[in-house]
């Protein structure tokens, strides 16, 4: 019987109604993409600052030559 939690208030999962397990499951399945997609915002943010700083090295080593 797990118990999830709204708005402080605990409710018993296996006593949801199919609708209420339909919400809850739609609720999991946005958390599981937001977090996906946090992940991979991470892992773009990071190859961007990658890019930026070799571009600097090479806008550095064409102003030098």
């Amino acid at each position: 019987m797990p118990t999830i939690n709204i708005d402080g208030k605990d409710y018993d999962s296996d006593k949801l109604n199919e609708k209420a397990k339909g919400q809850l499951a739609s609720i999991q399945f946005v958390r599981g993409e937001l977090n996906r997609l946090q992940a991979q915002i991470a892992a773009l943010k990071t190859a961007e600052l990658s890019y930026i700083s070799v571009l600097k090295t090479e806008l550095e080593n064409s102003s030098s030559s």
